[in-house]
Order: C-alpha cells, then sequence, then structure tokens
C-alpha cells in the first residue's frame, strides 16, 4: 500500500489578520460580486463550464402537483 502524505504547498498558515485582508466575500464586496464569485465557485466545483447553458435534466428531477385526497 502507498504511503499517502498531504501536499501542503498549496496552503499556509495565516494570522487572524492575514485570513482578514484575504476574505474576498467581504461585506464591502457588493451583492452582485459575491453572488458572481459564488457562481464561479459552483460551476468549478460540479464541473460545469460557465458558457453552457443551465438546463434542468428531466430525466433526474421530476416535479408533481399535490393533491389532497
Amino acid at each position: 500500500m502507498k504511503d499517502f502524505k498531504m501536499d501542503k504547498t498549496f496552503s499556509k498558515t495565516q494570522t487572524f489578520e492575514e485570513a482578514d485582508r484575504a476574505n474576498i466575500f467581504d461585506k464591502d464586496v457588493l451583492i452582485a460580486d459575491r453572488l458572481r464569485m459564488a457562481f464561479h465557485l459552483s460551476c468549478t466545483i460540479h464541473g460545469i463550464k460557465e458558457g453552457d447553458s443551465l438546463k434542468l435534466d428531466r430525466t433526474i428531477f421530476s416535479a408533481h402537483k399535490f393533491t389532497d385526497a
């Protein structure tokens, strides 16, 4: 079995002041910019290209009207 080690080159320990300065979702940033950044992160996480059409796959999701019996 291979020995797995964590790659520590992608992160570093920060002070609280450095973390506050690096916060890109600060209250001073406009809400539209924060939403744009969140959308970009969501697309990156789910492997969607931002220019692609975002249509709902009907084979996975379906909705039916609730009626009282």
